[in-house]
């Protein structure tokens, strides 16, 4: 059965904006949490492309990764995800190819089919593109093949990208992506941060659909998971409030800026909208660190997941830090 300490943890950081704070003040936050984590022995550092939500500062998602991947040595950088319905693949592969090669060996390219924001906004991103979610299949395997060895018969090449081999993951919070993962042969990230309701379908349409392929030869499946740790119980559910009252938010359509904890969440929200958000957390690791251990085992022994990646949107910087520290404590037995 596997532990904690069996796998491996890494971050998805969206790169919160504070109430009283700028965008400039979150991405260097998002930087100094990089250093921080690769210091404690995380795998990964992911942030995801995310357009007009003023609570997120990871918009221009490629450029964030140039200056993570510079501010750091041993760490993987990436997107989880790249929303490619967005973006011409010919793009994405010359911007992650340009990263591969300057921190080769360090680079992530998570894709998603879901366009990150709301439909007014992604005809602002395209202009005259009709990129479309049924077009993500198709484009997956364009963006791979600029990625690749380049053949004699390839008249478009990327340059940078042409035979980088950037790995590309394929995330979702649906089956969809889940079956062309497994079809295509390549690591799966499973969106359990905020959909968990079709988490164990999902793994289980991915492993049964997965075709070993030169990326991959078994199966690879990563579980998003929310995380709060504190040092205590009671102080982890105060620093929580100010993750429900982002969520409440983003439920009511108001905005996504971060708000300082509260004693409590009474009054704040109706009872089918604590519901809701209690839903969205589902995995939510919320706790001291021996709480959470417990619910992580159980976590591992249901899905057999071959590494977790955590989101922490705390107010406070320090008490985001101190959060993953105790979570890295944890995996390191």
């Amino acid at each position: 059965m596997k532990r904690l300490s069996d796998i491996k943890i890494s971050a998805l950081d969206l790169v919160p904006v504070r109430a009283d704070k700028g965008p400039a003040h979150s991405l260097r936050n998002s930087l100094d949490l990089a250093q921080h984590l690769e210091k404690f022995g995380y795998n990964r550092f992911w942030v995801a492309e995310h357009h007009n939500m003023d609570g997120i500062a990871s918009s221009a998602t490629s450029v964030l990764l140039g200056y993570l991947a510079g501010g750091t040595s041993t760490i993987r950088v990436g997107s989880g995800g790249v929303m490619l319905p967005n973006h011409a693949p010919l793009v994405i592969a010359e911007q992650f190819g340009t990263l591969e090669s300057l921190y080769p060996g360090r680079i992530d390219l998570g894709l998603g089919r879901a366009p990150g924001s709301d439909q007014m906004t992604a005809r602002a991103l395209r202009r005259e593109r009709s990129g479309s979610a049924d077009d993500f299949p198709d484009d997956v395997l364009e963006l791979m093949s600029y990625l690749g060895p380049r053949t004699p018969e390839q008249k478009v090449i990327a340059v940078p990208g042409t035979g980088t081999h950037v790995p590309i993951w394929l995330l979702g919070s649906s089956l969809f992506s889940a079956q062309l993962a497994g079809m295509y042969g390549l690591p799966y990230a499973f969106a359990s941060h905020f959909a968990p309701r079709y988490m164990h379908e999902a793994i289980r349409v991915y492993r049964n659909h997965f075709k070993p392929s030169d990326v991959l030869d078994k199966p690879y499946v990563m579980l998003g998971v929310p995380l709060v740790a504190a040092d205590t119980d009671e102080q982890a559910d105060y620093l929580a409030t100010s993750v429900y009252q982002r969520i409440l938010n983003l439920m009511r359509g108001q905005s996504l800026v971060q708000q300082p904890p509260v004693e409590t969440m009474e009054g704040r929200w109706l009872p089918h909208e604590k519901a809701a958000v209690a839903d969205f957390l589902g995995l939510a690791m919320i706790g001291s660190p021996q709480k959470i251990r417990a619910k992580l085992d159980v976590l591992l022994e249901q899905t057999q997941a071959d590494e977790l990646i955590f989101t922490c949107d705390l107010y406070e910087h320090a008490d985001r830090l101190h959060s993953y520290e105790l979570l890295a404590q944890l995996a390191q037995g």
